[in-house]
């Protein structure tokens, strides 16, 4: 006889690695979690269910187009207005939050005006998808012609920010509008992939950069009325953050709270959709996240100490997301020692980045 379940079904559009981690952060407290291929069949769907996404766009098929337009989809809209970068720019201008001098690029005589408004070196991004360093180009007067026919109307121009370096936080909001935050951590990208994130809430500015955070994530969600995990991403010119991009969703710069955090960003967001009770998050010990790109599994690392091996079964490919490591300690020379054996462990194009790692830890 099936015992009755203790939550609703928690189903997710998408099923790569995100998916397969909310599912298993679900199992310890019996949630269960359904994360979904798109081309997946339709079927009945249980009244009592949650709907979410671990991406926020999704092609066109008959299941997408069921859960995702179905009342149960939370932040349904949301998804909507953050996967555009036309109104993701518009409701930070419109919340006066700081970001980057943008405009639509509508057509190709508005160059001069765009260079003049906006700045002399622009950011050309995709509206609508475009992440991990594609769909987006760089451009000056140099090279406008770049940016054929097609991509007027669905681009937008930034001002490129010369920053110092680059931050982002991950909060939750709960039903009742309460918020938790995890400490603002430190990012580096590599051709558009993030690649490293490191936490020590110990660095210089951290303090400061965290009410910035805190306060302009929670305006975001609380305008929103959005439940669940949302990241946010800031460049840092001097003592000021702008805001970059946003993600109504779990996010790849808050895997380190996997091991060095008292409750991981996947268990938040299955407790923020459910409403269930959430003590304040603790960040445990100074932590890392390698992401593992277009790179063959190595037994080797599992020979690593206060380590946590995240592999997603994927093929390899180059430029492809295959996996993630975790690092955690109190003593951050323990942390460097590590960082230093999986250098060697690592292929050649890891090594400026491990040591960008180390530095911030020194």
């Amino acid at each position: 006889m099936q015992k009755s379940a203790l939550y609703p079904t928690v189903y997710v559009l998408g099923n790569g690695q995100l998916g397969r981690m909310l599912r298993y952060a679900g199992a310890p407290l019996d949630i269960h979690v359904q994360p979904l291929p798109f081309d997946a069949p339709v079927f009945d769907l249980p009244q009592n269910s949650i709907i979410t996404a671990e991406i926020e766009r999704w092609e066109k098929t008959p299941l997408t187009e069921m859960l995702g337009n179905h009342k149960l989809f939370v932040n349904q809209s949301v998804f909507a207005t953050l996967a555009d970068r036309l109104s993701q720019k518009s409701l930070l201008d419109e919340l006066a939050l700081p970001t980057s001098p943008w405009c639509l690029l509508k057509e190709e005589n508005q160059w001069q005006q765009v260079f003049t408004d906006v700045g002399e070196k622009v950011v050309v991004k995709r509206r609508m998808g475009g992440y991990d360093g594609r769909g987006q180009w760089i451009v000056d007067q140099t090279n406008i012609q770049s940016i054929t026919q097609d991509l007027y109307g669905e681009t937008i121009a930034e001002k490129f920010i010369p920053f110092d370096y680059e931050v982002s936080i991950v909060g939750a909001r709960f039903r009742n509008g309460k918020t938790r935050f995890y400490p603002v951590t430190h990012n580096l990208q590599q051709n558009g992939i993030l690649r490293y994130s490191v936490v020590d809430t110990n660095f210089p500015q951290q303090a400061h950069q965290q009410l910035q955070a805190e306060a302009m994530l929670g305006k975001i969600m609380h305008r929103l009325n959005y439940v669940g995990v949302m990241a946010m991403e800031c460049f840092v010119v001097g003592d000021q953050l702008l805001i970059n991009e946003l993600a109504p969703r779990v996010h790849n710069s808050g895997h380190w709270t996997q091991l060095g955090c008292s409750i991981s960003q996947f268990e938040l967001h299955l407790r923020a959709l459910l409403d269930l009770p959430t003590p304040e998050l603790t960040s445990i010990e100074p932590s890392v996240m390698i992401n593992l790109i277009g790179t063959e599994h190595n037994v080797n690392w599992l020979n690593t100490a206060f380590s946590q091996l995240h592999w997603y079964g994927k093929e390899v490919r180059p430029g492809r997301k295959v996996g993630h490591i975790n690092l955690a300690h109190p003593d951050k020379q323990v942390l460097i020692l590590l960082l230093e054996k999986l250098s060697r462990e690592l292929p050649e194009d890891y090594k400026s980045g491990l040591n960008w790692v180390i530095e911030k830890l020194k």
